[in-house]
């Protein structure tokens, strides 16, 4: 035994070494061959960086190996590649070598692509045979091919003039070959990756694996194809298809293609990838079926005829990542492109579809056709669970839901023709849809609507709504109306919504309704702290309501039966009347909002204030921003008319250079308490009065400019008994900086300050007393109260003016006026001190 062993190891060395010995001392004459035949069928220019001969590339057979091989198209002029290849091979027997002639039988095809190319005028780029490439070949070496194999190879195939484009990765793909004088037969067997099959602007089949075993028989004379029922299977379905192709004249086909094991990924990669890639994700079970045929003339001026028929029986559909599925679905379906072949006639149907979500069954019917000018028709039926439709769908931008949808509408109309005049369509809409106890969490809306109730009846474009009510959050509202243009803005963009409507609420949150943390996604947010305000007015929606809301709150101020009539067009709030009840009395306002530049709104406002609490109003807008005058020290009621021009920006911030008002105020009943400027007037009056000062009425205008309140002088009657009347005049920044003027009138009886603290004392002849001039200078917190000089000399110069006209007039001979004689009564509580 071992010497059978040792003498058949010793052969095939022997074997082996004559093998190497003839290879490579034939090798230059094997090459030459190889390189003089193939100059014989090619025309075109071929680039090779190294031809040789190998033994053990591809043994047991000889190969002529070339490296880095490319293959120049057929088209004149062209540079282009028809084929490239790290490694390309062509083996023969190694007996041909014995024999002297050379038969090249395999082609190895390893690294490469293959770019077969039509171009824009016909012409097609792999015409690279001579025309008498036909003829025998040499006696010495000939090409017999009887196998390709090709190993990661791209294929693409480009037709310009149809505009199609066909690319594939071919990791494995085996063709046996059988030529005879009449008719060249293939068996093709193999794996491959479809990257796209692009016809016009739809994609087919994009990043699909493919199984392949084919077989088909070209007939040259009579040029034609029969392909056998071949199996393609695409990622676990299969698809059989069979027929016949005449390519004579223009290409002539007669297909069918009928699935197997098909599934819901096996209908969706047939359709183009910009309709099926949002459901890309979902599964199905049960049976599910398919079937084609494409007959008819195929070229530049032709186009087959197409028919599809698909469905399912007691089927479900369901996403792998969450719980929710449909099931018992059936469904009848067809696809043609009619008789024209092309887009216009084409159509898309789904009948008879039925199914059940979460125990509840819906049903509907879809047809769509002519794709050049899409007609759309579809009617649905079905009380839906609204979080279960949610769930399954997995919409982007609504992440949760609860509640029933009882739906029942039937939508038809030219699509083009929508979008072109939305209001003057021929669109046909019609049913209703009812909410029972919907809540949604919508992407675009941190707080969430809750308790949605409300019936939605659909007449073509427009939405007749009924007792739609709900939350959003604290808020509650109540909707009757019209929703104008409503199937628009849902399928169209830059669409507008209007809303012609009863709004009704008992309760308005606008600390919840405009704060950025609930309002605004966090990604798009913009303000740190969580108290932050962020206001936006979409320019996709108006509306015309007639809103009565019982109360509503806003950080402080609390309002109550607002009533009014608001108008919002392209992004501007108006409104001739809005009144309400608050801090004690009454508002009336009418004015507009336009928020158009979101960081740049303008706020124009007439506003009527009656009887409102004073110290209340303080309270309610925080003193205002200062600290000077607060709520605590103010008592009153206030009546007055506001006209102003106020800015913010989108977090509602006060653009508070900007800001114009003009105010004309009356306070009655009003009372100054325990206010520290007054106290220091200790040296004229009691401190005890000064803790309350007290007046009947005060009425003066106001106006608001560059940061600045202007105060014209005003006269304020009160309960002090040594001062009873105080003038006021001057300003207050919103920097807190104040300049006052203040005029105190004092009584002949009232003694001035012995160590005179403020200076000396004019007399004022007209106010029948002596007047003391202040001014109060400084921040809020610290301002000094001192003896005006300039107006005490504006005094005298007045008086000296006044007195030297009268001088004037008595050396002329005219008589002094008589002054009236000014009555003096004591108000209640007033007194004269004579320390």
């Amino acid at each position: 035994m071992k010497k059978v062993l040792f003498y058949l190891t010793l052969a095939m060395v022997a074997v082996i070494s004559i093998s190497v010995g003839l290879v490579y001392t034939y090798q230059d004459k094997i090459v030459g061959l190889f390189v003089t035949e193939a100059n014989k069928h090619i025309k075109t220019k071929v680039e090779v960086a190294k031809i040789s001969l190998s033994l053990f590339e591809k043994f047991p057979q000889v190969a002529v190996a070339l490296d880095q091989v490319k293959v120049i198209e057929g088209v004149e002029g062209s540079e282009e590649s028809l084929a490239q290849a790290e490694k390309l091979y062509f083996t023969f027997s190694l007996f041909d070598i014995l024999r002297g002639r050379y038969s090249v039988k395999q082609l190895h095809m390893e690294n490469g692509s293959l770019h077969v190319r039509v171009l824009q005028n016909g012409q097609h780029n792999y015409d690279i045979l001579k025309s008498d490439s036909t003829t025998a070949g040499s006696e010495d070496f000939s090409f017999n091919l009887e196998r390709i194999n090709l190993s990661n190879v791209a294929i693409r195939y480009s037709d310009l003039l149809l505009d199609q484009d066909y690319q594939a990765q071919a990791q494995r793909l085996e063709a046996t070959l059988v030529i005879s004088s009449e008719t060249i037969a293939l068996e093709s067997t193999g794996k491959a990756t479809v990257q796209t099959l692009r016809i016009g602007k739809g994609e087919y089949f994009k990043g699909k694996a493919v199984d392949l075993n084919t077989a088909l028989t070209i007939n040259r004379e009579a040029k034609t194809i029969a392909l056998q029922p071949s199996v393609v299977q695409v990622e676990g379905a299969a698809y059989e298809v069979g027929g016949a192709i005449a390519y004579g004249g223009t290409t002539e086909l007669d297909l069918k293609l009928e699935g197997k094991n098909t599934d819901i990924q096996s209908l969706l990669s047939l359709l183009p990838q910009h309709i099926t890639k949002e459901y890309s994700q979902y599964r199905s079970e049960g049976d599910i079926f398919f079937s084609g045929a494409i007959k008819g003339k195929a070229g530049a001026k032709a186009i087959p005829h197409v028919t599809f028929s698909f469905g399912c029986r007691n089927a479900s559909f369901y996403h792998p990542d969450v719980k929710q599925k449909v099931e018992g679905l059936n469904l009848e379906g067809s696809f043609t492109n009619g008789a024209k072949r092309d887009a216009s006639t084409s159509v898309l149907e789904l009948k008879n579809l039925k199914g059940i979500l979460n125990k509840r069954p819906f049903s509907g019917n879809l047809v769509y056709r002519n794709f050049n000018d899409p007609y759309l028709a579809f009617d649905a039926k079905g009380m839906l669970d609204v979080g279960y439709v949610v769930g399954l769908l997995k919409l982007e931008q609504v992440h949760s839901g609860s509640g029933l949808a009882d739906v029942r509408i039937a939508f038809a109309g030219n699509l083009n023709e929508f979008k072109a005049k939305p209001g003057n369509s021929t669109l046909s809409t019609t049913g209703d849809i009812t909410l029972h106890n919907v809540s949604l969490g919508l992407q675009e809306m941190p707080m969430p609507f809750s308790g949605l109730y409300g019936n939605f009846i659909f007449k073509k474009n427009d939405v007749a709504v009924s007792d739609f009510k709900g939350r959003l959050g604290d808020s509650d509202f109540v909707l009757n109306g019209m929703f104008r243009n409503v199937m628009a803005w849902l399928l169209l963009d830059k669409q507008r919504l209007l809303v012609e409507a009863d709004f009704n609420s008992n309760y308005l949150n606008f600390d919840q309704l405009l704060s950025e943390e609930l309002n605004t996604p966090a990604a798009s947010r913009q303000a740190s702290a969580a108290t932050g305000y962020k206001f936006n007015v979409s320019p996709d929606i108006a509306f015309d309501l007639s809103a009565s809301i019982r109360k509503a709150n806003f950080r402080r101020f609390r309002g109550e039966n607002i009533k009014g009539e608001v108008k919002l067009r392209n992004q501007v709030v108006s409104s001739p009347n809005i009144s309400f009840n608050a801090i004690g009395g009454n508002f009336a306002v009418r004015g507009i909002l336009d928020a158009r530049n979101r960081n740049h709104i303008v706020v124009n406002t007439a506003t009527k204030l009656s009887n409102m609490s004073v110290d209340s109003l303080f309270y309610v807008f925080e003193n205002f921003g200062q600290a000077f005058i607060m709520d605590r020290h103010l008592r009153g009621r206030l009546t007055a008319n506001i006209v102003s021009e106020v800015y913010f920006d989108s977090h509602l911030n006060t653009k508070t250079d900007l800001l114009q008002a003009e105010i004309a105020a009356t306070v009655r009943d009003g009372q100054l308490i325990s206010f520290a400027p007054m106290q220091k007037m200790s040296a004229f009056v009691k401190r005890s009065e000064l803790a309350n000062m007290q007046f009947a009425e005060l009425s003066n205008s106001f106006w608001i400019q560059q940061r600045t309140i202007y105060i014209p002088e005003m006269d304020i009657r009160s309960n002090l008994s040594s001062i009873p009347s105080v003038s006021i005049s001057g300003t207050h920044t919103f920097d807190q900086d104040m300049d006052y003027k203040i005029k105190l009138p004092l009584l002949k009886g009232r003694r001035p300050d012995k160590d005179s603290v403020y200076g000396v004392v004019a007399e004022d002849t007209d106010a029948g007393s002596s007047m003391l001039f202040l001014s109060v200078k400084g921040k809020e917190n610290s301002f000094k109260i001192a003896y005006d000089n300039e107006r005490v000399r504006e005094k005298i110069k007045t008086d000296l003016k006044q007195e030297g006209k009268e001088l004037r007039d008595l050396f002329r001979g005219k008589k002094p006026a008589k002054k009236e004689e000014k009555k003096v009564e004591l108000q209640e509580n007033e007194y004269f001190d004579f320390d």
